[in-house]
């Protein structure tokens, strides 16, 4: 049976006011994937890109040394064949295939020493990644060696991360790309790379239109098996529902952001859905040194305000219940979370912990992304957020705000609450101390102390986290427990849902899996 298509190829979809928008055509374009989803998109750099459009976009056309097996968990080769780690983890020797870029030119030792140290350098967002690289050496073309300043049991998984996809050396630098010491400044090529791609993976950027459309283009030259299509189209649908109406119109193929209860309301016998668990979760992050907040945000008063929140209330109110608690911002599932508890609400104990902190009139502002992540509306969580402070007597304005206006605000501390999500960027809980722990010169510091590090840095985790990476096992496994338990004393990030995954498609198309590293694997997928 035949079904009004919708053109792939010039507008796959715009939504303004609520109506859709599309313009028919007449050709058969099953050589052409469209992808429905809220785009997140921060930038298309790989040493700057972090977000979970960018998670599938980079693994789509930057290819990195080794990735992640459909467990979730297993290291496998990709332009790295095989690889060497020394006893005491510092060493890491990788021999590369014969695999070659986009323009032909051969992936080499250089290219790969030449992103890393870009990747350390520029202090992107993904930057921490390289944390402890202090050494990086061409053995010959086809073998690198990597040296890390301490024991780093993750540095395999690390490589595993999209962010660290291999960019072709000579065409990157030709665009302005740096990658010596003072790269954050020297390096010129973030415009370069929202239209242009230099990547040795399955596809190359064709388009970019922000909040609009990304469109990928098959990589005829590619040196390994090619992708079954010739063309992905991401086109930006903010809601559930709309993706969900795209879908079962046949105006999509794949619906990344429909949540459980919306899923449920589909009927079209062309749709296929299924649940299942994710690594993602949602969380609020507190800004002790926001504007006027040093002195009142204290530690007592952030696990006070912990303790006023609902969290079983919260998977109800957000997600119908289809999604799970997470105690601590490591993913249920990882190292060290077997051992930890989770949160619970205690409204009387928040309010002696108020009164005791001289805080019981506390009035707050929080601003976050007016988006819908992982089928949670940000809003409805943070009107939840919202009420639960309000039982304890704290009064929250809510900031709902664009992604831009929200990361400008963000690193100027106009507020001192916000809301944003994670999903891992590979398998292991290092990345998430790497990122959420109060360690010096970690991101979430610099966020939550806004030059103020004093505020939230907790040195028992500095000696902690040394302790997981210089382990294995149950060993490393017993660290990343008690760093879980301090980060959850630190009361900076408070996990609130981890919602379960809609894998939404329809029946014609296959291959469709979630992916921890990854997010959603284009290469794999096909059309039936």
């Amino acid at each position: 049976m035949k079904h009004f298509r919708i053109n792939k190829g010039v507008a796959a979809l715009l939504l303004a006011g609520g109506a859709v928008f599309a313009q028919p055509v007449l050709a058969d374009e099953s050589d052409t994937l469209v992808i429905a989803r809220s785009m997140d998109v921060n930038s298309l750099d790989p040493s700057r890109a972090f977000c979970d459009t960018c998670q599938f976009y980079l693994t789509a056309v930057y290819e990195t040394l080794v990735t992640l097996a459909p467990d979730n968990k297993t290291l496998v080769p990709n332009l790295a064949e095989n690889w060497d780690v020394n006893g005491d983890f510092t060493e890491f020797t990788f021999h590369l295939k014969d695999a070659s870029f986009s323009d032909g030119s051969p992936v080499e030792a250089s290219d790969v020493i030449w992103t890393f140290n870009r990747l350390k350098n520029v202090k992107g967002s993904p930057s921490f990644l390289m944390d402890g690289l202090v050494s990086a050496e061409a053995v010959d073309a086809k073998t690198v060696k990597f040296i890390v300043d301490a024991p780093n049991s993750e540095f395999l998984n690390k490589v595993s991360a999209p962010y660290t996809g291999i960019i072709n050396a000579d065409v990157a630098k030709g665009a302005g790309a740096s990658a010596a010491d003072d790269a954050s400044e020297a390096d010129k090529a973030e415009s370069w790379f929202l239209e242009n791609s230099a990547g040795s993976g399955p596809f190359m950027l064709k388009t970019y239109s922000p909040e609009a459309e990304l469109r990928l283009a098959r990589n005829d030259a590619y040196w390994g098996s090619a992708p079954a299509f010739a063309e992905v189209v991401v086109t930006q649908i903010q809601d559930a529902v709309g993706q969900a109406q795209a879908l079962e119109t046949g105006q999509v193929d794949i619906a990344m952001q429909i949540d459980a209860d919306t899923a449920q309301s589909i009927r079209s016998p062309d749709v296929v859905t299924e649940v299942v668990p994710s690594y993602n979760f949602t969380y609020i992050g507190f800004i002790p040194g926001a504007k006027g907040m040093a002195d009142v945000l204290t530690k007592d008063v952030r696990q006070a305000l912990a303790l006023a929140i609902d969290y079983d209330g919260m998977l109800d109110f957000t997600v119908g219940g289809n999604g799970a608690k997470q105690a601590a911002p490591l993913p249920n599932g990882f190292p060290g979370t077997a051992g930890l508890k989770q949160r619970e609400q205690n409204i009387e104990k928040a309010k002696e912990m108020l009164a005791a902190a001289g805080q019981s009139d506390l009035k707050l502002v929080a601003g976050y992304p007016n988006d819908n992540i992982y089928g949670v509306d940000f809003n409805i969580m943070m009107q939840k957020v919202q009420q639960d402070f309000a039982a304890i007597g704290v009064e929250m304005e809510l900031k709902p705000l664009t992604w831009a206006v929200w990361r400008d605000e963000l690193g100027a501390g106009e507020w001192p609450v916000t809301a944003v999500y994670y999903a891992p960027d590979y398998y292991g809980s290092g990345q998430y101390i790497a990122y959420f722990g109060m360690i010096e010169g970690y991101p979430w510091v610099k966020r939550a102390g806004v030059g103020k590090d004093d505020l939230v840095v907790n040195p028992e985790e500095a000696s902690l986290y040394a302790t997981a990476l210089a382990s294995s096992g149950a060993d490393s496994e017993a660290a990343y427990t008690k760093l879980g338990e301090e980060m959850m004393n630190d009361a900076i990030i408070i996990p609130l849902v981890s919602p379960n995954l809609v894998l939404a498609h329809r029946s014609d198309i296959s291959g469709v899996r979630y992916s921890a590293c990854c997010n959603l694997p284009l290469a794999e997928i096909s059309r039936k």
